[in-house]
Parts: structure tokens; C-alpha cells; sequence
């Protein structure tokens, strides 16, 4: 085993745009709206493929198939019954993104066949006017959400927040999520699953109609007194390292998130668990075995479990893992 280093998977999205080109430094593909950027993954509607090294050319589900706990490490491949638990991409929302929300783990597999999506969202890049919506306004009832819902009378449902670069919001499932003004750029660690359920989407109209929703399951798995946890740079616990300032962003049973603003050299810590590295800023390297992998804004590196790696180089990085 070795870092793994994973082709880009492009989607296109009525929402999305260019902005991966100038955030990011990615190259994409010409005249489209691309709105998501799946960089791990080993779901059937956006497969990762390996790039780099003797494993080039194989999905992430064959990787999964021959060396599964190799890859993931024996803890967590035994905790996920085999499957690989995260989901890994960058959005670029340049119109809003749909009012929607994702079921929890038990609804999911027991209606969708799949996991639920807890998922957390590190914001790149935020335009100044930039407003999300998260959760419902205090006191909405599940017989009111579905009534104003259906009669399309969305007024005052929402609880809507300002969000700046740098912030982080952690959507726990049931938890109603949009963007509403403004655009941002977002780094999302989810669960493996592509469960969404759309409760609004501004009336836009693709191939002559509008995109279908879904009230009622929204209804369903709504937790009406959610809150967003929100997290920033003033607010998060940080750590300063040999070779690095570590802040912690994200914990829970689903994934963990720290930002790395690595400068000079960092050993990681050889992990029982896979971690994944996706680079926000600036370049270097990172060394595995003698042997360098260039590392640079817009790389993502997937490190098996219990490899011994140091990053070398000015890096800013979000490392993803269980």
C-alpha cells in the first residue's frame, strides 16, 4: 500500500459553476456547471478510480473487495461491516442549492437499502453576502411543515445564518439545509450515501419541468428541534505541533476532521485507521517509504490505514478519518 491518489469525478449541477478552476486550481471540463467534485468515494453514482502507482486503473470498490481491511484498517472495516464509510467531495454552490435534508441510518436502510448521510461542511470560500439555511424556524410542527410545504408557502420557515471562510457545520441528519444567498465553496466529509430529500428548489425549471421533491419522507425524518453546530477559526481548539498547528473541526461516530496548516516538516501519526488529505492551500510533498508524491492546492491523498507518512512543504489541509 501506498498514498493513493484518485481521479476526479465531475458533476454537473443546475446550481454549481467554475469556481473549482479559480479556488482550487482545478481544470475543468469546458462549458459546464460543475457543482460537485467527488474526490473519494466508493458509491455506484460517482466511483473513485486510482491514478497514481501500480494500482492505477482500479475502483475503490475493487480495492475494497481485494483488501478491504488492508486499506481501511481492521477496527473500522469490521465497525462498517465491510463497506467504506466516507464520502469525500467539493461542492461549488454559485445558485442556491435545494431546501433539503437526509435521513439518519435507520430510516435510510430500512426505505433507501443504504446508509443515512451525516455530513459536515468546511467552507473554502464565501462570497460576502453569503446566507445558508439551516434548520426550521423555533416551533414548527411536523402537520404545519407539511402543510406550508405542499401549498408551496415556504415564508418564514426558515432559520437562515451568515457563514464566513473558514467555518465549519456539521449537518446531522433531520437537520432542513439550503444555501440562499451569495455562493460559497465547500469542502463536505459525509457517509457513504447519496440520499437527499428535496423539500424546495426555487421553482427552477431543467428539460422543461421542475425537479421532482420529496415532502412527505422529508416530513418523516425531519428532526424539527435540530440545531446547526457551527464551529470557526476563533472557536475551535488548537494544538501547535512539530511542523505544524493542528484544529481540531469535526468529531463524531461517522468521521473525525482537523485542519492542518502544516509549514517545514510533519510526521503524522502512523493511524490503525485510513485518514484522507485534502489540500486547501499551498504545496509540497508528502513521503511515504523514501519515495516523495507531490502534494499541491486541489491534491487529495488517501493514506491506507497504518502507513508511516511525513508532509513536508506549506500545506493547508483538512485530514479526514475515523
Amino acid at each position: 500500500m501506498y498514498p493513493l491518489k484518485f481521479k476526479k469525478c465531475f458533476i454537473e449541477k443546475i446550481w454549481g459553476g467554475r469556481a473549482f478552476e479559480s479556488v482550487l486550481d482545478i481544470k475543468l471540463p469546458e462549458n459546464k456547471k460543475i457543482g460537485e467534485l467527488w474526490e473519494v468515494s466508493s458509491h455506484k453514482n460517482g466511483m473513485s478510480y486510482v491514478e497514481n502507482g501500480d494500482l492505477a486503473g482500479k475502483s475503490l470498490e475493487e480495492l475494497m473487495e481485494s483488501s478491504g481491511e488492508e486499506l481501511l484498517g481492521k477496527e473500522v472495516y469490521n465497525r462498517f461491516k465491510g463497506k467504506f464509510p466516507v464520502l469525500i467531495k467539493y461542492l461549488d454552490v454559485n445558485d442556491r442549492l435545494s431546501v433539503q435534508v437526509h435521513p439518519s441510518d435507520e430510516y435510510a436502510l430500512r426505505v433507501e437499502k443504504e446508509f443515512g448521510k451525516s455530513e459536515a461542511w468546511y467552507i473554502i470560500d464565501a462570497s460576502p453576502d453569503a446566507k445558508l439555511i439551516m434548520g426550521l424556524k423555533e416551533g414548527m410542527t411536523k402537520e404545519e411543515f407539511t402543510e406550508k410545504a405542499k401549498a408551496g408557502n415556504f415564508e418564514d420557515m426558515f432559520n437562515i445564518i451568515s457563514v464566513n471562510k473558514g467555518d465549519c457545520i456539521y449537518v446531522k441528519p433531520g437537520l432542513v439545509h439550503a444555501s440562499l444567498e451569495g455562493s460559497v465553496v465547500i469542502c463536505e466529509v459525509q457517509q457513504n450515501s447519496d440520499t437527499t430529500y428535496r423539500i424546495y428548489d426555487f421553482d427552477r425549471v431543467t428539460d422543461g419541468k421542475k425537479r421532482e421533491l420529496h415532502i412527505d419522507k422529508a416530513a418523516d425524518v425531519i428532526n424539527f428541534d435540530e440545531h446547526p453546530e457551527i464551529t470557526t477559526v476563533d472557536t475551535r481548539k488548537s494544538i501547535r505541533l512539530e511542523g505544524a498547528v493542528k484544529e481540531e473541526v469535526v468529531r463524531c461516530q461517522y468521521f473525525n476532521i482537523d485542519r492542518l496548516q502544516v509549514e517545514g516538516v510533519y510526521d503524522d501519526q502512523v493511524s490503525p485507521s485510513f485518514r484522507v488529505y485534502s489540500i486547501l492551500e499551498g504545496e509540497g510533498k508528502i513521503v511515504h517509504s523514501g519515495k516523495e508524491y507531490s502534494a499541491k492546492k486541489g491534491d487529495t491523498y488517501f493514506i491506507p490505514a497504518g502507513l508511516d507518512v511525513s508532509i513536508e512543504g506549506k500545506l493547508d489541509i483538512l485530514k479526514s478519518f475515523l
